[in-house]
């Protein structure tokens, strides 16, 4: 896929994530990006919004002017601010999203090429809740394990920006030693949830279904549960020869 193709299929992703009809994102809510090469990076700009997104709202970034604030500790408001603006492929363009950098870490993560991230209502309803880490893993019925994964990662509410993206680096490479494979869903307590897949696609699929899972979470804990699956059954069910085969056609 080149740039332009690139560009076009993470336009679509964000139209479709900001239709405000699916409660993702309203207003300038969201953010999404798109892996070009191993140097450079689209992703959305500041402030502007996903359903309406247009091509000059979309920015190409350079890595290496990014990853390396991940282990910087001092940086200033506005020596974020520079950096941001320092990563641009031309100058000229819009100023990248705050959280640019953890769309960088991610889009280096084998396999990864797009990223979504929105704030989903039902699924912060859950994730301003005492039931956060429940939801994130622990599992209520087989598709949220198929589209979703047996496990979320979950970062505790921390300031948006560079110690965000560093507290994601931190619990996603905690999670992938624990489970071998990245995460396909990042809930952000407090926040919001990211989504991350090969194709625009396994990053839609992700997100319907985490939502579609938060809305049965809630609607469980207004009822007296939720009540979980084993963790033989969310095993039993990740494992599946089916299930694998239903992940290969869903493009996951």
């Amino acid at each position: 896929m080149n740039q332009d193709e690139t560009r076009s299929e993470l336009l679509s992703l964000s139209h479709f994530l900001g239709e405000e009809h699916r409660h993702l994102a309203i207003l300038g809510e969201g953010n999404t990006s798109a892996k070009i090469d191993d140097k450079t990076f689209l992703v959305k700009a500041s402030g502007s919004c996903l359903q309406t997104l247009g091509e000059d709202d979309v920015v190409a970034c350079r890595f290496d002017k990014l990853l390396p604030m991940l282990d910087q500790d001092d940086l200033s408001d506005q020596d974020i601010e520079d950096h941001l603006l320092g990563c641009r492929v031309d100058s000229a363009s819009k100023k990248p999203s705050v959280e640019t950098l953890f769309h960088a870490y991610f889009l280096t993560l084998p396999e990864i090429n797009f990223v979504g991230h929105t704030h989903s209502i039902p699924v912060n309803q859950v994730l301003c809740s005492p039931l956060a880490e429940k939801f994130a893993t622990q599992k209520l019925f087989p598709d949220e394990i198929v589209c979703c994964g047996a496990e979320s990662v979950l970062v505790p509410y921390t300031d948006p920006g560079l110690k965000l993206s560093q507290t994601i680096r931190d619990k996603t490479k905690a999670f992938i030693e624990k489970r071998g494979a990245p995460p396909r869903v990042i809930l952000l307590a407090n926040h919001g949830i990211i989504t991350l897949g090969k194709t625009p696609g396994a990053v839609k699929v992700a997100m319907l279904m985490a939502h579609k899972s938060a809305e049965i979470f809630v609607g469980a804990a207004a009822m007296g549960g939720p009540v979980f699956m084993s963790a033989e059954d969310v095993d039993r069910i990740a494992n599946r020869i089916d299930e694998h085969y239903r992940q290969r056609a869903l493009k996951l």
